[in-house]
């Protein structure tokens, strides 16, 4: 049989190339400098290849370096994936999943998912985090979380999804400013600069901007907030208007405020609630029967009729 490279020192190298620093590395891998710095070497060794180039102050990776990084994840990801068939077989709702979500719809949904598995699988544990689209992909291709809850459409090349649910828009402004609106709303005839929306990083800005077809930019503010409740906070000052997602207005993001929402004009928009999760997993049928519960349980609703 081949000399092939330990898993441990290609998650050494994967921690390296992560952080950039070959003690902040060590530590996440809860080893000591040296003996990290000895696996890597030993990798280069057994490889016949300089993944690392060093001087006494500084490193960088090689070329063939970041692709071996590249394929490193993939390795370990895999082992991963491998040793979770196997604990969990014959029993798919069980173990750990790192889940993780968008600012969006985590304050809104998360808890209730989280209430939901300790009802209904008591043996499943959900390890949170939140970020953006983006970087949530991005974690997820690493291998560093299980499944995603999304807002869909998004470019999801390279992973399987499943749509959950969907999620209507309502348009949100001060009841006292709906007053002077004339009905149907035309968004042509709205002021300019009286919409306001959330930074573009997060992709409700985008499926708003889509759904709700505001093809004339002019009427929307370039102030942009960075969560709902700063929008719900700006609205309140009788600043304009935006959109919201119904499962926040559900929750009570409008209590304590002078808003109102309505039914926007045209036909009534709305967004796509998915799970995402990578095509190589081995937990297809855990994923799979934690979407059709929170499609059942949590986010059951038909689509709002077309005007």
């Amino acid at each position: 049989m081949k000399n092939l490279p330990s898993l441990k020192n290609l998650y050494y190298l994967v921690h390296l190339h992560q952080e950039q620093n070959f003690n902040r590395a060590a530590k996440m891998c809860f080893v000591s400098q040296s003996t990290l710095s000895s696996g890597i070497q030993n990798l280069e060794e057994q490889l016949g290849y300089q993944l690392i180039e060093r001087d006494h102050k500084s490193f960088m990776f090689t070329a063939i370096g970041e692709e071996v990084v590249e394929r490193a994840r993939n390795i370990l990801t895999n082992v991963d994936d491998l040793v979770e068939l196997v604990k969990n077989q014959g029993e798919p709702m069980t173990g750990e999943i790192r889940l993780g979500c968008i600012p969006t719809i985590a304050p809104f949904l998360l808890s209730r998912v989280v209430k939901l598995c300790q009802q209904d699988y008591p043996k499943l544990s959900l390890l949170l985090k939140e970020d953006t689209t983006e970087r949530l992909l991005d974690a997820l291709a690493k291998g560093e979380l299980d499944l995603l809850i999304l807002a869909l459409p998004v470019d999801t090349n390279g992973f399987h999804s499943m749509k959950v649910g969907i999620d209507p828009f309502k348009m949100v402004m001060h009841k006292e400013l709906s007053q002077d609106v004339i009905q149907p709303i035309d968004y042509q005839k709205m002021p300019d600069e009286s919409i306001f929306l959330l930074q573009a990083e997060h992709c409700i800005t985008g499926h708003a901007i889509t759904a709700c077809q505001l093809g004339d930019s002019s009427k929307v503010n370039p102030f942009a907030a960075t969560s709902l409740h700063t929008l719900v906070q700006m609205v309140n000052s009788k600043l304009g208007t935006t959109f919201l997602p119904q499962m926040a207005i559900d929750t009570g993001i409008l209590h304590d405020t002078d808003l109102i929402a309505i039914d926007p004009p045209g036909e009534a928009p709305y967004r796509d609630i998915g799970l995402v999760w990578r095509q190589t997993t081995s937990r297809i049928s855990t994923f799979r029967t934690l979407g059709l519960a929170i499609q059942k349980k949590l986010l059951a609703q038909e689509l709002p009729s077309k005007k």
